[in-house]
């Protein structure tokens, strides 16, 4: 059995979202405009107030076609161990700002979005909440993991807003983030062990080993 085709009405909105995420990665949010949208679905420049009384129910839809995106990504990481996946959801955040850069942008103008219709809570909400569980597991001593994650999503952010706009590559000759990510999530997090580190405390000496143990010619 086949599933029933969408009704025109229905279609139309799915036609006016789909069309809106296209236009905003291509030009970015200044270009959507209702009748701009309008135009590229080949609809009358009125013809969206059908579905979208007003130009921020539009943008908002749009909107959360990212966060659905952004979260079927975040969804599929395997790691398991807290810090692991952290980091894991940190590099795809920063890879979902680099490659959609102006759905990026609609996601986070509030200004721009109707937050509270349409669900759009429904799916931003979730992200951040996640990532505040996992502080938690990994900073069981953190006396607030939400402002933890607060604090981690904000370093994120100015490192996704400082490539875009060019800033990161003039300050720092580069636009590579994976070593800032690093600095930004021991900041937030404590060290982490990286591979290869040597312990400060020196080799450790078993209970049974002699008074020269552990030095150079010991046991000579």
């Amino acid at each position: 059995m086949t599933a029933d085709p969408p009704s025109p009405e229905t279609g139309l909105r799915e036609r006016l979202v789909r069309t809106g995420v296209e236009l905003v990665d291509a030009q970015g949010v200044q270009a959507l405009s209702l009748r701009e949208i309008a135009r590229r679905a080949g609809v009358s420049h009125g013809a969206p107030r059908r579905h979208f009384p007003t130009h921020l129910d539009l943008l908002s839809a749009i909107a959360r076609e990212g966060f659905h995106e952004l979260g079927a990504r975040v969804a599929a990481v395997s790691e398991d161990e807290p810090r692991a996946r952290i980091a894991a959801l940190a590099r795809i955040y920063l890879d979902f700002a680099h490659t959609r850069g102006g759905m990026y942008e609609l996601m986070f103008r509030h200004d721009l979005l109707e937050s509270g219709r349409l669900g759009l809570r429904d799916t931003s909400l979730p992200l951040f909440a996640h990532l505040a569980e996992l502080v938690a597991r990994a900073r069981p001593d953190a006396a607030d993991p939400a402002l933890t994650a607060g604090a981690l999503w904000a370093n994120l952010h100015g490192l996704a807003q400082l490539r875009r706009w060019g800033s990161l590559r003039l300050a720092t000759g580069t636009d590579d983030v994976a070593p800032l990510l690093d600095a930004a999530l021991d900041a937030h997090l404590g060290p982490a062990a990286r591979p290869g580190a040597r312990s400060e405390a020196g080799p450790e000496v078993g209970p049974d080993a002699g008074p020269g143990a552990g030095t150079a010619g010991g046991g000579r």
